[in-house]
């Protein structure tokens, strides 16, 4: 099959991309500018897969690329993901998630094309979720609590009205907590791994924020796999939402807690305020029946062999 992966260049599109080439596919990615780092693509994949410059709020820019590879599936991956960030910049992470899908959208229904469209959502859509509601079901309302949420929930809408007016396969999931090699410094597991992998082998000081949330977390092999699986499955049903997640729950201090004994190091946790968000979901965690129910999938790697990996990476990089 023919791919198209946007956000090839990221942690997740990265991990896809292996992945869709393991299967024999053809795997084609978008960027955003000439400038982009390739630091997530291995090397040894880098000649397999095109790379096109793509901005994706702009239409005419979209239309062109996918008119151009003619997918069978796209996995729409691309977006402003950070939640602290969108904290900064509400406007732009909102119109930037939001115009990007549609143009997406629109450039298939334009071209009359039939591919499957995978959107990449969130669990930070269900936001505010009372202690009754666990663990949370595709069911459950969405109360997002960031504008970062808000945007996803954008994108799902948009997903579903899509679906329902025009008849686009559109799949559509909501990822929870997943994490891996190669995983942004901005996100709290590989944050906490590189402080530790920088630090000397005496230990040192390690700077945190909260350690009270309670979040699911899955390997991104193990996610990367669902949406594989989520746009080749034959029960799936388009437009609808399925959760991604691992169905456990872990403290970020147990995952701090899990990476400082990894890494044999003595260590004085520092609360830093400035890491706090102005608003943050307490416990997320997942249901994923329903989508093993359809697909059969469920999550293979144990999160403690994530973390040795990440904080693997991370040494690895400092050595290189």
């Amino acid at each position: 099959m023919r791919i198209l992966i946007t956000g090839i260049l990221g942690f997740v599109g990265s991990h896809l991309a292996e992945y869709c080439l393991a299967k024999g596919d053809v795997v084609i990615g978008t960027m955003k500018t000439p400038n982009d780092k390739f630091d997530n693509l291995l090397p040894q994949i880098r000649n397999q897969v095109a790379i096109l410059e793509c901005e994706l709020t702009d239409y005419k820019n979209v239309l062109d690329v996918i008119k151009e590879t003619n997918p069978d599936i796209i996995f729409h991956l691309a977006a402003q993901s950070f939640v602290p960030t969108s904290w900064k910049s509400p406007s732009e992470t909102i119109v930037n998630n939001a115009v990007s899908q549609i143009n997406i959208l629109e450039a298939v229904r334009k071209l009359n094309l039939n591919p499957v469209i995978h959107v990449a959502c969130s669990s930070e859509e269900y936001g505010l979720v009372k202690e009754n509601e666990l663990p949370i079901k595709e069911t459950n309302p969405l109360r997002p609590l960031s504008p970062y949420a808000v945007s996803k929930v954008t994108q799902e809408m948009l997903a579903y009205q899509y679906h329902q007016n025009y008849g686009l396969r559109i799949v559509i999931t909501r990822a929870f907590n997943h994490e891996g090699p190669r995983r942004g410094t901005q996100f709290v597991t590989a944050d906490f791994a590189k402080q530790l992998a920088d630090l000397p082998a005496a230990g040192g000081d390690i700077i945190v924020g909260n350690l009270d949330s309670f979040r699911d977390y899955t390997d991104v092999r193990d996610v990367v796999r669902a949406y594989y699986e989520a746009t080749t499955n034959k029960n799936i049903k388009y437009g609808e939402p399925y959760n991604i997640c691992s169905g456990q729950t872990w403290q970020i201090r147990r995952v701090l807690e899990v990476l400082i004994k990894i890494s044999g190091k003595k260590v004085n946790i520092i609360q830093d305020p400035k890491r706090l968000r102005p608003s943050d979901v307490q416990r997320l965690q997942g249901d994923f029946s329903k989508f093993h129910l359809a697909t059969g999938w469920q999550p293979s790697i144990d999160f403690n062999k994530t973390l040795q990996d990440i904080y693997q990476y991370f040494v690895d990089k400092k050595l290189a």
